[in-house]
């Protein structure tokens, strides 16, 4: 993509009504319009990164077994009076009527229609266990929605959902989810710990938050200091083998990390004093076990190998999509801008000619552009008639993790010049191994 013919809409001036870093810089690099209060257009930028979220969140989900569907975001109020959540839900819930008078509701979440897609076409424990999940928009009528996309009231999320025959299977599968979205935090370049967590509306006894440790996170956490440190790297994991899943469950939770919420001073206090950590952390995640609250209620029931028809046991499982780029960015960024981890970055490289026009800068720009994209790489190319200074405002502005930079002075020298977003350190080299280095970095993601 060529700077000249995107639409990148910059902001020079930071927005009065941008309380936080994300919802400033998501503003002022032209990725994000607000519409209505915690309501926004995603423009082309913020567009592409929500979507390279999204990949990473279908293909670890697609990794752990988990079968992608799509559901409607409009629901018929029945459902949910079979639940019996319709009138506990709130004022968050949107209720609406149809043309017939029909009561029908923006869906906040997605169990009960999940459930009746289950009770409708499965009967039998030989097609257990099944989860099924979808990427959505969603709608909660927030009080005082803020924070741009961290609190909004339309946001895009995946919610899954498993159904299986025992508690102990269901419990594997909340072990299954735990691990996949370890992965897919990871992936991320971001460090999200799993604390035990309040179910809230949902219901459950077991359930853990993901959150994402930053100063402008709405939950207050208590954690050993040791639970950031630990990672699960490129370790190979057999989904299917439940004592692998489970250690290394385990080995996450077994330290103390607690939302404010759960949080029990007396068992705090045993952890060495000098690894007792308080701070506030943004929720990415949260993953549910429930049981039979829902497939109760809504007869969703399978025959057993002995001939009896029990409710399955059952759980979900969240992640905000939407709500992620904006954690991203409060846990990437400095005083120029964004700095995006290479695996969500909306282009892979940012190209800047020095001296648009020359002939010599611009062919070897569009050698280099030609040669990344032959690469498989999305680079971007900023070709406009602007002075250097602007051009690598903009750069630092919206975030490329690498910049390439292409001037008359360099060429003559055979080489040009490839600058790390996130230290600032730049090297010379030639254009060909530029080229090989920006492939290095990505072939490994």
């Amino acid at each position: 993509m060529r700077l000249s013919r995107y639409f990148l809409p910059v902001l020079k001036e930071n927005p009065a009504e941008a309380q936080i870093v994300s919802h400033r810089l998501m503003l002022r690099a032209g990725m994000i319009k607000q519409q209505a209060a915690g309501i926004y257009s995603w423009l082309p930028l913020g567009f592409k990164v929500l979507k390279r979220i999204e990949q990473i969140v279908h293909e670890e989900q697609i990794r752990a077994g988990h079968i992608p569907l799509l559901m409607p975001t409009l629901q018929p109020a029945d459902l949910w009076r079979e639940s019996g959540r319709y009138d506990d839900y709130g004022q968050e819930m949107l209720r609406i009527k149809d043309r017939h008078d029909r009561d029908m509701l923006y869906g906040p979440t997605n169990e009960e229609m999940i459930t009746d897609i289950f009770r409708a076409h499965v009967s039998s424990y030989k097609d257990l266990p099944l989860t099924l999940y979808h990427i959505q928009w969603k709608f909660r009528d927030e009080v005082r929605p803020r924070f741009g996309v961290m609190r909004g009231r339309e946001f895009y999320m995946k919610d899954g959902y498993n159904f299986d025959l025992t508690k102990e299977d269901a419990l594997h599968a909340y072990n299954r989810h735990m691990v996949s979205y370890l992965r897919t935090y990871e992936r991320m370049g971001l460090t999200a710990i799993p604390m035990r967590a309040a179910s809230g509306p949902i219901g459950g006894d077991n359930t853990h938050e993901f959150l994402v440790l930053a100063q402008t996170g709405e939950s207050e956490v208590f954690y050993d200091a040791k639970v950031p440190e630990l990672k699960l790297g490129k370790r190979d994991v057999d989904y299917d083998d439940r004592a692998q899943v489970a250690s290394i469950c385990e080995e996450f939770t077994t330290l103390y990390a607690r939302t404010d919420e759960t949080h029990d001073e007396s068992v705090f206090n045993q952890i060495p004093e000098e690894r007792r950590c308080v701070g506030r952390g943004i929720e990415v995640g949260q993953i549910f076990y429930f049981g039979t609250k829902y497939s109760e209620s809504m007869g969703a029931t399978v025959v057993t190998p002995d001939g009896t028809r029990v409710p399955v046991e059952m759980g979900s499982h969240g992640i905000g999509v939407s709500r992620l780029l904006g954690a991203l960015i409060e846990a990437n960024h400095d005083d120029k801008g964004i700095i995006w981890p290479e695996g969500v970055t909306p282009f892979h490289v940012g190209i800047v000619n020095l001296k648009q026009g020359d002939a010599g800068t611009d062919a070897a720009c569009t050698g280099l552009y030609k040669a990344l994209v032959a690469k498989g790489l999305d680079p971007l190319y900023d070709d406009r008639d602007e002075r250097a200074g602007a051009k690598f405002a903009t750069m630092d502005l919206i975030g490329l993790p690498w910049r390439i930079t292409v001037g008359p002075r360099g060429l003559a020298n055979g080489v040009v010049e490839l600058t790390s977003r996130r230290t600032g350190e730049s090297e010379e080299m030639s254009a060909e191994a530029a080229v090989d280095r920006i492939v290095q970095i990505y072939a490994g993601l």
